[in-house]
């Protein structure tokens, strides 16, 4: 990627949080927020090719009452990392109640694999 284009796509993303985030959060404040939900936005995508064949990998690992997972989970995933929430960003973005999305938004989260799980614990830190 040029230096352009990332100026570009920088600016838009920082225009966006100017536009939306500005009253909902402190000034300077929001860089706190969307950095982190950047990154969720871009692991989501790469998972999101694969998100059928782990949940299917997760139901099957747990009828057979296997508890060690994450290898297997991985490898359905593609990556070194994983998420097993039924949830997508994508489909958290059409959530209607305020209070199921919160709930959603955490098993969202909690969903993701012990390796990025303690990523999400050191940003709340």
């Amino acid at each position: 990627m040029d230096q352009a284009t990332h100026n570009k796509i920088v600016s838009f993303l920082w225009g966006i949080a100017d536009d939306v985030l500005r009253d909902l959060f402190k000034r300077g404040k929001y860089p706190d927020v969307i950095l982190p939900m950047c990154v969720l936005r871009r692991m989501d995508a790469v998972l999101e090719p694969t998100k059928k064949a782990v949940l299917d990998t997760k139901a099957m690992l747990d009828t057979a009452g296997i508890t060690e997972q994450s290898a297997a989970l991985a490898a359905a995933a593609g990556q070194a990392f994983y998420n097993t929430s039924r949830f997508t960003l994508r489909a958290l973005k059409s959530r209607a109640s305020r209070q199921q999305l919160l709930a959603d938004f955490e098993d969202y989260l909690n969903g993701f694999s012990k390796n990025i799980q303690d990523i999400l614990a050191s940003c709340r830190a």
